[in-house]
């Protein structure tokens, strides 16, 4: 063994070094090992393999990909991908059941008419088959737009649900709430000729997913748009740890881990981010998705239908400087301080969620505003931004929409006779969810506004 000495070993108990407080307890191992698992890395490499799944059900069915976002663009790359649906789990839920009115999803009808359908693409997290979203809210908006559009085709009316999936009693209860559903639709006073043509058939729903495609021998066909709900990602029972480094649902909930990736910069360099270590990719993605900022840094605003001078869009100084626009409301930009710029109103609300509660303190600088600039000419274009160019831009539009509009999106001028109830309010917002369709104003913003238009003072 070779000379040792006797000091080399502790001569006593108390010489013996136990870092018991260094020791991770075992709930913190276990905590640890599962952020391990749920690294940004395993991440990328569970949506690589789930967007292998979402191409195969791509090509058996043979029609396009729709993301319903924001997960699902994680699992098409942006070259194959047709449009986006905005459906929230949400309005699935159980007991919960709606259809709703901040999302339309008119948007998908002219892609299903001129396809034969389509495939909206979606995932969930650990332990479930399929998100709600899939599951109930796509079906009683299948089930709404049947009615709606083609009320004398009614073998297609009822509502289509995934098979062995729900209750009995949950089932019949989702199907007594379209009735009333279809009734509100109609409220909104949309063209549903218009809508008819758009879509041009019912629609039939198919579900696949990691574990079954149904019904097994549906396709699209010629008296119907076939709407195929795909479930990306496989079902994971147990912890994450125990899959390999497989994470189910891995696009979902990315502000908590992407460090600001984004579908589109993910699938631009993917090479690049899947053989990064995991310590890197912080700073990797930084750089990459700064560069994809300076490449798209141009923007382009939305016209609101049917009126002819209103806009919308996302926030950004060259729709402010490129001189289309005579009127511009900022509703996040710092407010005037000093000379008030006569076509530029800055609102100045904060752009977290508060922002929807900021806004309602500054509706009636919006309405004295409109009222001088677009009262002396009605021609003026006028353009909203917020910073998301769906939440505060929306409710702020929706406010001016409901205070100086008609019905035929003409500019009146204010009237303080008018009455303004919720279901006025309803549809003006319709119009602006049917032109821009990712808007998406929080409660508080229409909060904010419903506060403001019903209880508002006399001029």
């Amino acid at each position: 063994m070779g000379n040792v000495s006797n000091s080399d070993f502790p001569v006593s108990v108390s010489s013996l070094h136990f870092p018991s407080t260094e020791q991770l307890s075992v709930s913190q191992t276990l905590a640890s090992l599962r952020r391990s698992a749920l690294s940004v890395n395993n991440r990328l490499r569970s949506i690589e393999a789930d967007a292998a799944f979402v191409r195969e059900v791509a090509d058996h069915y043979a029609l396009p990909l729709v993301a319903n976002e924001r997960c699902g663009s994680w699992y098409i790359p942006p070259e194959i991908k047709t449009g986006s649906a905005y459906f929230k789990s949400t309005d699935g839920h159980t007991g919960q059941w709606d259809f709703s009115f901040r999302r339309l999803n008119l948007q998908i009808l002219p892609i299903a008419r001129e396809h034969g359908g389509c495939i909206i693409v979606d995932s969930t997290r650990r332990g479930k088959l399929m998100p709600d979203a899939l599951s109930k809210t796509i079906p009683i908006w299948c089930a709404v737009f049947n009615r709606a559009l083609f009320p004398s085709e009614t073998a297609y009316h009822s509502v289509e649900l995934p098979p062995n999936y729900l209750g009995a009693s949950e089932e019949s209860q989702i199907e007594e709430r379209i009735d009333g559903f279809v009734h509100s639709l109609k409220s909104l006073k949309l063209d549903l000729n218009d809508l008819r043509q758009q879509l041009g058939k019912p629609i039939r729903i198919a579900w696949a997913n990691r574990t079954y495609f149904h019904p097994t021998d549906l396709l699209k066909g010629k008296d119907y748009n076939l709407f195929v709900l795909c479930s990306a990602s496989k079902r994971v029972h147990g912890a994450e740890i125990s899959e390999g480094g497989y994470i189910q649902g891995a696009g979902d909930d990315s502000e908590a881990w992407a460090h600001g990736l984004t579908p589109p910069v993910f699938w631009a360099h993917k090479p690049t981010l899947l053989t990064r270590a995991e310590e890197d990719l912080p700073e990797v993605i930084e750089k990459l998705t700064q560069e994809h900022r300076q490449q798209s840094s141009s923007r382009q605003a939305t016209l609101i239908a049917p009126t002819r001078n209103l806009y919308i869009s996302q926030a950004h100084p060259s729709l402010v400087d490129c001189g289309l626009y005579d009127l511009v409301i900022d509703c996040n930009g710092k407010a005037e301080t000093a000379e008030e710029n006569q076509k530029h109103l800055s609102l100045g609300c904060t752009p977290s969620k508060q922002g929807g509660r900021d806004l309602r303190n500054h509706l009636d600088k919006v309405r004295t505003f409109v009222s001088s600039q677009l009262g002396s000419d009605s021609s003026k274009s006028l353009l909203v931004m917020c910073e998301s160019g769906k939440d505060l831009s929306a409710g702020t539009l929706l406010s001016i929409l409901c205070l100086f509009y008609n019905d035929a999106g003409e500019f009146v001028g204010p009237r303080p006779d008018q009455s303004i109830s919720k279901q006025f309010i309803r549809q003006r917002l319709a119009w602006i969810v049917s032109s821009k369709h990712d808007v998406n104003p929080s409660r508080s913003t229409l909060q904010s506004v419903n506060a403001f238009l019903m209880q508002r003072p006399d001029y």
